[in-house]
């Protein structure tokens, strides 16, 4: 078992191994918090992957916004986050796609105390 198999669906463990693998990746979307880095994302999202030497794997989740893909390939929440906001994406948003929830389900499920495994 990898160990970004998650143990509850949804999940990822992002340990050491994760870290290392997502580390281009990571270091893309961290980049996103400079406004002139994401004026530069926007002009030509390609070459702004080719900059950070993505996987070919990586590249095409972000260019594609595969969010579960990313998460799979050893991106961190906080850092895919900042790609997501370049988008206009909220959090709930994100939340909702980890768990096949809308939006709304989803700020609604953590109104109520979160989901229940069992």
């Amino acid at each position: 078992m990898s160990s970004s198999t998650p143990q509850v669906p949804g999940t990822y463990v992002f340990d050491a191994a994760e870290s290392r693998r997502g580390r281009a990746l990571n270091q893309l979307c961290g980049s996103l918090k400079y406004a002139e880095n994401r004026e530069r994302f926007k002009a030509d999202e390609s070459a702004y992957c080719a900059a950070y030497e993505l996987t070919a794997e990586q590249r095409d989740a972000v260019l594609q916004r595969d969010w579960n893909r990313m998460m799979e390939l050893g991106g961190s929440i906080f850092y895919v986050f900042k790609l997501a906001m370049v988008d206009g994406k909220s959090m709930q948003y994100l939340g909702g796609v980890f768990t096949g929830m809308t939006p709304e389900e989803f700020a609604e499920a953590l109104k109520g105390g979160g989901r229940s495994f069992g």
